[in-house]
């Protein structure tokens, strides 16, 4: 590296070793921000348990199916004259903590912020019902300082939280590289910078960092800048398939209103089945959702690597989610959790089955 840089990386630099350690895990659109109820129900349908189910999720394409199921009424359809209240996120943290004060019911959300919440409530606060994504992970670098992934070493990536999803990935692959991070600091054999997603665009082209393990659209907001994409986090994984996305339930919520959780999770099945038969109409109902939540679209250079990297389906993939702990673990980022009873894809199941679908496998983490 060079012993001078410009001034404007510095500032930037700085600016990314002062970030706070709440910094969004998907990172794109705004805080917690409710959204208006969309139209669709009608003043005859039968309502189930409850007037109105409250649900979270993330202005993000691996949230997409929430986005499209909302934006299209998929949901609404399968809720009859139960209502949608819906609300955006930008942190993991954050939806937990709304989950867990009764503010919200159901939502999307990483595999990290599940663990997390189950663990430090000992399992009293959350089930993982469901799966919605898989993949849209990447190691995006600056050609001309990295070739190849041995020259990963000695220089600045980003993710984009301490301990989140995609940082604990990032170490884990350092760690199987044979090289030394200390999982705090950040420093050691490569350089970890923990920073929001919407500044790591700015951070990359300022020189500030040499690349990035994120999750999309930042990886192709990157591209676009000129990165290159040096590795998929799918090609890491069985079947290159990994969880990015799962459904959540406050389990007091699942105990009082199991139809509603049911009549959810047929809308999911119903979308990811619509979005996989019509992908150009889902990208671009995705797209329109961003559009209204955060005020802006993505471009078609961003918008179309993205939406292809990512691959939507109702398995939860129980045993990347369990494989992702022990990598946290091993990372000193996370003590030993015990995560049984993490499912109860029963719900699910009955779901799929009705739908003639494969029932989808708990890896022995569902409750008895």
């Amino acid at each position: 590296m060079s012993a001078v840089r410009p001034l404007s990386a510095l500032r930037t630099l700085a600016a990314l070793t002062a970030l706070p350690l709440l910094l969004t895990a998907c990172g794109y659109g705004s805080d917690a921000a409710d959204d208006a109820k969309k139209p669709g129900v009608s003043a005859d349908a039968k309502k189930l348990s409850v007037d109105e189910v409250r649900i979270g999720y993330f202005p993000n394409l691996t949230h997409a199916t929430a986005l499209v199921g909302v934006q299209e009424g998929l949901l609404q359809k399968e809720l009859g004259g139960t209502g949608i209240k819906a609300s955006t996120f930008n942190a993991g943290p954050s939806e937990i903590e709304a989950l867990n004060a009764g503010s919200i019911d159901i939502g999307w959300i990483g595999p990290s912020p599940s663990i997390n919440g189950f663990t430090k409530s000992d399992g009293k606060s959350l089930r993982i019902i469901g799966g919605s994504a898989s993949g849209g992970v990447k190691l995006v670098v600056n050609p001309d300082r990295i070739k190849t992934l041995d020259d990963v070493k000695g220089k600045r990536i980003a993710t984009p939280q301490h301990g989140n999803t995609q940082d604990v990935a990032f170490l884990n692959w350092v760690a199987e590289k044979g090289w030394k991070v200390d999982a705090e600091s950040g420093k050691g054999d490569v350089s970890v910078f923990r920073t929001d997603n919407k500044i790591t665009p700015d951070a990359y082209k300022s020189g500030s960092i040499d690349g990035a393990w994120v999750p999309e659209p930042t990886a192709s907001k990157l591209v676009a800048e000129g990165g290159k994409v040096l590795l998929d986090e799918s090609d890491l994984w069985p079947d290159k398939k990994f969880v990015i996305t799962n459904i959540i339930v406050s389990q007091t919520f699942l105990k009082e209103h199991p139809d509603v959780v049911e009549a959810v999770l047929r809308g999911s099945v119903k979308t990811n089945e619509w979005i996989n038969a019509h992908p150009d109409e889902a990208k671009a109902s995705a797209n329109a959702a961003l559009k209204e939540l955060t005020g802006k679209d993505l471009p078609a250079e961003i918008l179309d690597p993205a939406w292809q990297s990512i691959t939507f389906l109702d398995d939860p993939l129980a045993a990347t989610l369990d494989a992702q702990a022990e990598h946290a673990v091993k990372a000193g980022l996370l003590e030993e959790p015990s995560l049984e009873g993490i499912y109860d894809l029963a719900p699910l199941n009955k779901v799929l089955e009705a739908a003639g679908k494969d029932a989808v496998d708990d890896a022995g983490l569902g409750v008895e």
